[in-house]
């Protein structure tokens, strides 16, 4: 048995709030308490490190991530604002310069790019097939938008993909639907070598930021199932030295055999679900809606978005899944599409009881429109909501993307995080890599200032989200993970930060505050002057994932 003894910090555990010292051995907490207190304790660790003030918190999970996608994004061409592409003129030059290179360096594969949102440029339209073409000079290029639920690809990759025709194409090049499964299947052939590049280049990402674990969203036409295969089975041992990957699997179950043979053919496979989609997005208008989108005229046949799976086959799912004994999870974003999943469930629950439904801890991924009547059921029904809540950092507000879409009034009741926090449903936070960034932390932030203060959570809610609500999403929470006590895991994060605080305690709406501790443990301060936490280590379970510490050690 090895063990560590980190003090001379502040150690976030609710078990022990005023802590300034952990010891970790064998891969679990042995013991917390304060710095008066560690002499024996350090006289029999192998290796004693000083904190020298450093925050040591739970590790974080991201309930909502594509590991391969992320990679791929992570790869390519990063056409974000935040990348600096702020103009479809930008993004023509970024497009250009790349296919320059690639030229030059005598590289054929095609120009993929992520990250494009054309709500936020002042042309307000995605570019053109034809535009690309001229800009790289009929390179085949495949040009993810942010929400990843559409594309923009050149003449010569449709004709590589094979996507002209399939429902979904449009002549400009803009692919959605079965368009987009194809020239998304296309942009990510690659070779088992290459395969596995990608998926520690996001891994090694997610640790880096603080990330324990990440529950893996995979469906056909995202990766295979032998990537998810490969995925549980490299991650599954904490010597691995990656982040732990809990694997959910996106495919359409009618019977319980239909669950079982995907559950053999997928070792560990924690739940059939997660990437399987009720609808689409908001911002590609193929979220499933009960009004149509604002954006589009008057008796536009895609006007209420796409629903993609009907009541009938949710029900079949949900119960084919439970009686399998793992949990269902569904991608639901319109209101359209809550109805739909809802009914599904609920008509699961006349066959299986309410009783077996509410015990699988089955999931709604992102449900971004909710009602006062939704909101009851996923009470009446256990259900857990992985939410995101950078989609309303990045897109809410009176004049963002879901304002533009939905108009001022539908957008200021998205993503209401205080209301599921008040009924009690069950919160797991995510980023829905490559969508928004592995970037924890900014999620917090997201959930204490929301763009509609009536849905602000308190910062210790929003944590708690994001460490313990992903073990608890996963139905791992009985092993002690996300917290900082005797006996847990030791998958904590070890973190640099300018000034630590706490939350006022007079409610879940407050903001932070450097008012007394009260006992509460402190977490960082996340404003706008304080420069963001930065991740020293990242450890899984005591092993070390990653590593930029730069103090001495030392060691017995």
């Amino acid at each position: 048995m090895t063990s560590t003894l980190y003090h001379n910090g502040t150690i976030h555990s609710s078990a022990d709030p005023f802590a300034e010292a952990v010891l970790v051995a064998d891969g679990q907490i042995a013991w917390i308490g304060a710095q008066d207190f560690i002499g024996k304790v350090a006289d029999g660790a192998d290796e004693v490190v000083d904190l020298d003030g450093a925050l040591v918190t739970p590790a974080f999970v991201d309930a909502h991530v594509h590991v391969l996608e992320t990679g791929f994004a992570l790869s390519s061409i990063d056409l974000s604002p935040e990348g600096g592409v702020r103009s479809l003129t930008r993004l023509l030059e970024a497009v250009g310069a790349a296919a320059g290179r690639a030229r030059t360096e005598g590289r054929t594969a095609p120009l993929l790019g992520h990250g494009w949102d054309e709500t936020t440029w002042p042309e307000r339209r995605p570019p053109t097939a034809a535009e690309l073409d001229r800009a790289t000079g009929g390179a085949p290029v495949y040009l993810a938008r942010a929400d990843v639920h559409s594309a923009v690809v050149s003449s010569s990759f449709a004709e590589v993909a094979r996507c002209r025709g399939l429902p979904g194409w449009s002549d400009d090049g803009l692919v959605r639907l079965e368009a987009h499964h194809a020239a998304r299947a296309a942009a990510r052939e690659v070779t088992p070598a290459r395969r596995d590049e990608l998926y520690r280049l996001s891994l090694g990402a997610a640790a880096a930021a603080g990330i324990a674990s990440v529950h893996e969203h995979s469906a056909p036409s995202i990766d295979t199932r032998e990537g998810l295969a490969t995925l549980l089975a490299t991650t599954a041992d904490p010597l691995s030295g990656l982040p732990l990957v809990v694997g959910y699997r996106g495919e359409l179950c009618e019977t319980t055999d239909d669950a079982r043979a995907l559950l053999e053919a997928i070792p560990g496979l924690s739940g059939i679900g997660g990437d399987l989609n009720v609808d689409g997005s908001i911002g590609s208008r193929t979220a499933a809606l009960r009004a149509p989108y604002q954006d589009l005229p008057n008796g536009s046949p895609e006007a209420l978005g796409r629903l993609a799976l009907s009541a009938e086959q949710v029900a079949n799912h949900v119960a084919a899944v439970t009686r399998a004994g793992v949990q269902a999870a569904f991608h639901v974003i319109g209101d359209r599409g809550m109805d739909e999943v809802l009914l599904g469930i609920r008509a699961a629950t006349e066959v299986e009881g309410v009783g077996a439904v509410r015990g699988s801890v089955h999931r709604l991924e992102h449900a971004e429109m909710l009602d006062a009547r939704a909101l009851a059921t996923l009470v009446l029904l256990g259900l857990t909501v992985s939410a995101q809540p950078a989609f309303d950092s990045r897109w809410g507000g009176p004049d963002r993307m879901y304002a533009q879409r939905l108009g001022a009034g539908r957008a200021a009741s998205l993503n209401p995080l205080a209301d599921l926090a008040g009924a009690g449903v069950p919160l797991a936070f995510g980023s829905d890599a490559p969508v928004t960034p592995l970037d924890p932390w900014a999620a917090v932030r997201a959930a204490i200032s929301h763009h509609e203060p009536s849905q602000r959570i308190s910062a210790r809610a929003a944590f708690r989200a994001h460490t313990r609500g992903g073990w608890r999403a996963a139905r791992l929470d009985h092993t002690g993970a996300g917290e900082i006590r005797l006996g847990a895991p030791a998958s904590i994060a070890i973190w640099a930060t300018e000034r630590l605080t706490v939350q006022a305690p007079e409610g879940r709406l407050s903001a932070w505050s450097p008012d007394a501790r009260a006992g509460i443990p402190l977490l960082p301060e996340l404003s706008d002057d304080v420069p963001p936490p930065v991740c020293l280590r990242t450890l899984r379970e005591g092993v070390v994932i990653h590593d930029t510490w730069d103090r001495p050690s030392v060691t017995g």
